[in-house]
């Protein structure tokens, strides 16, 4: 009997009893740990790293697994650039701007001061240069990354007393993340950098006055608004805030085509999904902000002037002495000129027309 009219008469079983062995072979089980930034609490940030997991497994029918863990479990929420380089961990899930200590250029893969907006980032990541320019910069860190999530922009945070000028900020103790601080800095903030986790505690005992964070739905969930009741707008160091999968590079090259192809899907589809999900609950969060006290305050005209102007000057500061970070700032700044171009003509003029209309 040939080997077909074998498979065909005998069944699966009969071939592997006769040891034919078919064709397809099952591939092992990946199992991979995430680490990430952000606490179980938040539902958004957290639950995209959540997301990513799922997917994984959803397509891979349970043979590709990452287990998700917070802050704490394994490595510091700050701690997940080195977790990932050293290998301690092959998934890292974070915002690579709370890394600029090791470099200013981490900067560029969230958000930096009056850059881009959610969709202009991701035009640039995909579309642009911008995912290029970061994987070569990641390169030395033994990581590649993923874009998995958007906040859109932020809000710019609770204050104790109310900020009518820049003569308001002197000696304020603000969390905030990012190249904002160094702008702030220089208008006489004194900025903190404190993991998400431990900002209620820090506002509350008065170790800071002020913090940033996301905006009105992650807000509600941590309770600024009991010791802290003044909201102001707009977040200018975030006009978006991406969100990367940093995958270990070794442990990325290990996997076959199929499986790189399910780490990039899942990225994707955790992308969208933050920022659906902060579009979907922002403004519902607002109002019940507003309903417990919430004092909404914009930024003073003379304070946004001035950062503006402090933020060209610390990019050329940066630039002179940082070609990494030269690189990719002259790169994301052409793009954003050719796109604030044309959000001009369109989605701005649209925006402000819809805006102003009572529906």
């Amino acid at each position: 009997m040939d080997r077909r009219s074998l498979i065909k008469n005998a069944g699966i079983a009969g071939v592997l009893a006769a040891g034919v062995a078919p064709a397809v072979h099952a591939q092992a089980t990946i199992r991979w740990r995430m680490t990430t930034s952000f606490p179980k609490s938040l539902d958004t940030l957290y639950g995209s790293a959540e997301l990513f997991s799922r997917s994984l497994r959803a397509m891979s029918g349970g043979r590709f697994e990452v287990t998700v863990h917070a802050p704490g479990e394994l490595v510091p929420a700050l701690g997940v650039v080195d977790a990932v380089q050293n290998g301690t961990v092959e998934v890292g899930h974070t915002a690579p701007y709370y890394f600029i200590g090791k470099d200013d250029t981490f900067a560029f893969g969230t958000a930096v001061p009056f850059g881009l907006n959610s969709r202009q980032m991701t035009a640039w990541m995909t579309e642009g240069n911008g995912l290029k320019l970061m994987r070569e910069f990641y390169a030395k860190y033994n990581i590649i990354n993923f874009p998995a999530g958007n906040t859109g922009a932020q809000m710019a945070g609770w204050f104790r007393r109310e900020i009518k000028s820049t003569q308001d900020l002197k000696g304020l103790k603000f969390r905030i993340a990012g190249f904002a601080g160094r702008i702030m800095e220089r208008m006489g903030v004194v900025p903190q950098n404190i993991a998400p986790g431990e900002i209620y505690a820090a506002l509350e005992k008065g170790t800071i006055d002020a913090t940033e964070f996301v905006g009105p739905y992650d807000d509600l969930k941590l309770g600024f608004v009991k010791v802290a009741p003044f909201y102001y707008y707009p977040g200018f160091w975030e006009g978006s805030a991406q969100i990367d999968v940093f995958i270990n590079q070794k442990a990325f090259d290990a996997l076959s085509s199929e499986h790189k192809a399910m780490v990039e899907a899942a990225a994707a589809q955790a992308h969208v999904d933050l920022q659906a999900r902060y579009d979907a609950r922002n403004p519902g969060a607002l109002k019940q902000l507003v309903s417990q006290g919430a004092k909404l305050r914009p930024f003073p005209q003379d304070m946004m002037n001035q950062a503006f102007k402090h933020a060209q000057a610390i990019y050329d500061e940066t630039s002179s002495k940082n070609p990494a970070f030269r690189k990719v700032y002259e790169d994301m700044a052409r793009f954003r000129a050719d796109q604030n171009l044309w959000f001009r003509f369109t989605e701005s003029t649209f925006d402000r027309f819809m805006q102003a209309q009572k529906l």
